[in-house]
Order: C-alpha cells, then structure tokens, then sequence
C-alpha cells in the first residue's frame, strides 16, 4: 500500500475538522465534505482560527500554508473520489453510520481505506452490507484529534488484515498515537476505562460520598497528573518498590474488594443527572460552556507543546 496522500473528512464538525488539522498538519491534501451547507460553509474559518491557536503556543508554523492544503467539497462523491484514506465523523447511530458507510463505499476507490470515528459502535455493526467492507475499520480518536493523538484502530471481523498495521505507521507518520484493539468490544479501550472511571463517580456522587467538584478535583489534582504521562499499569509498576507484582500483592485485595461493592450497576438516573447538571450550571452557567471549552483547548495545547517538548 502507498502512503497516504489524499484525505476525505466525511462529517465536519468538532471531531472532523479536528482532524482535517491532523492530516494537512503533516502534508497530506484535505477533501471535507459535510451534508449541512453552514458548517461547509463556516469549516475553514474554525480550522483557520483553531490553527492560529496552536502556532500562538507552537505546535505550528504556518497556518495559510496547512490551510491551503484544505478544501470543501459540495458533494460527498467530489469528497472520497480521488482519496486515498476516508475519515468518517457522523453521527454515533448505527442508522447513519450504515446510510453514510454505504454512501461512501459507492463512491470510494476500491483500494482506499475508510476509518470511522465511532466512539464505541463497532464496524461490524454498520459495513456489512458495503460491497469493500474489507477496507473498512474503526479509527477513533479523543475530541480534539487535533491536539489529543491516541486514535483506536479497531477491524470488523472482515477487515483486510493487513490494513491494520499500514494504517497505524501512517498514523504514527501523521504525528497520532494508535492504539490496535485486536477484536471487536463495545466502547473500545478507552471508552471502557473511561466508563469505569465514569460509573464509579458517579456512584460515589450518588450515595452522597463528595461533590462533584471534589470527585472532579480527585481526579484533576491527583490521578489526572501522572495520568498525563504514563498508563494505569507504568503507574502502579512505579508505586510499590517492587514493582506490579509487589503492587498487586499489596493492594490487589483492596481494589478485589472496591470490585465487589458495584457488582449490581445501575443507570444514570434523570434525577442524579439533574443533580449533578444543578451543581455544574452552578459552577459554570451553560452560557459559558464554549468559553470554558475553549480554555480546555488552550490548556491542551499547553500541555502538548510541553510533552513534545520533553524527552521520554
């Protein structure tokens, strides 16, 4: 397989233009396409003025000249004709992720590659019916892509075997850290360790342990911290001094014991997600939502630019 030259982003909202970004970044030509006229219509401002960011803390030098590498198609077929590698950012239902599927393998190269954004809906789920399902696979990255760079590669069942690891060197060339999840699970890798994380706070919000601001500051000013650099297991390979194994011998009881007390999950009721939603819009009123996003990015940013900065 050649190296990837000629993209097509299928879907140009936050996670789709994050990784138009990605891919003209590092030199590749940029199709978008978006089946609203007003987001093709306003992408390239957002992409200019995400680019304008990044070169302010240094994670890019030219931003007219990685804008230029970047175009909107008015068609989805003008989009994935000539494209070497398809990134799909719809909407996460399984109806539209097979109407959209469908739509790209009519139109797509047969030797192209299509990656779907999919947060946790696995490939075999909506490419079935594609008549090159073969070159089709999940390619999930974390919102942004553009300044996050884990992205999960995930084959269906019928995936070509050999696109897998092609596609994860051109990821790595593309400035992305892939990760292969080597057979189909619901919700991926990072999902399921998110969920986990997720499930137990609120949990614990629910039975009136903490607030959510201390269970957020939990997690912001301790575990967040080391978990900027380095996985779950590097982590408790360094908190005993005999490594994971002493590690385990040590503390695998307690978390035996934590497992234990959630073998009976419940679901988010709406009444805890209103109480948690009560306390957020009192720290932080919903008008201000984007600008706090933005200050997200902007810290993500920082954070990048220091991590590239440093050596491992």
């Amino acid at each position: 397989m050649q190296p990837i030259r000629n993209v097509a982003i299928v879907g140009a909202g936050l996670v789709g233009s994050g990784w138009a970004i990605v891919f003209a970044r590092s030199g590749a030509t940029v199709r978008v396409f978006d089946a609203e006229a007003s987001i093709r219509a306003s992408v390239l401002d957002r992409i200019r003025e995400s680019l304008a960011e990044m070169r302010s803390v240094g994670l890019v030098d030219e931003v007219e000249a990685i804008l230029a590498r970047i175009s909107v198609a008015d068609s989805l077929a003008e989009a994935v004709a000539e494209a070497d590698y398809v990134q799909e950012s719809v909407f996460e239902r399984v109806d539209v992720k097979t109407a959209i599927s469908l739509a790209i393998d009519a139109a797509m190269r047969p030797d192209a590659i299509v990656g779907s954004s999919s947060s946790g809906i696995p490939a075999s789920a909506f490419t079935e019916g594609c008549r090159n399902r073969g070159r089709f696979l999940i390619s999930h990255p974390v919102n942004p892509p553009h300044l996050v760079p884990v992205v999960e590669l995930v084959p269906a069942p019928w995936t070509d075997p050999a696109i897998v690891p092609f596609l994860r060197a051109e990821m790595e060339r593309f400035g992305q850290v892939p990760v292969v999840v080597n057979r189909e699970i619901a919700g991926f890798i990072l999902n399921r360790l998110q969920g986990a994380l997720l499930n137990e706070a609120w949990a614990l919000f629910e039975d009136g342990y903490a607030s959510a601001a201390d269970i957020d500051a939990t997690v912001a000013h301790g575990l967040g911290l080391r978990w900027s650099f380095m996985g779950p297991f590097e982590t408790i390979d360094l908190n005993a001094p005999g490594g994971v194994a002493d590690y385990a011998e040590r503390l695998g009881p307690l978390y035996h014991s934590v497992a234990q007390d959630r073998t009976d999950p419940k679901p988010w009721s709406d009444e805890l997600v209103g109480r948690v939603a009560a306390e957020r819009r009192g720290a932080l009123p919903s008008e201000a939502l984007a600008d706090r996003r933005a200050w997200r990015d902007g810290r993500l940013m920082r954070l990048v630019a220091h991590k590239q900065a440093q050596k491992d």
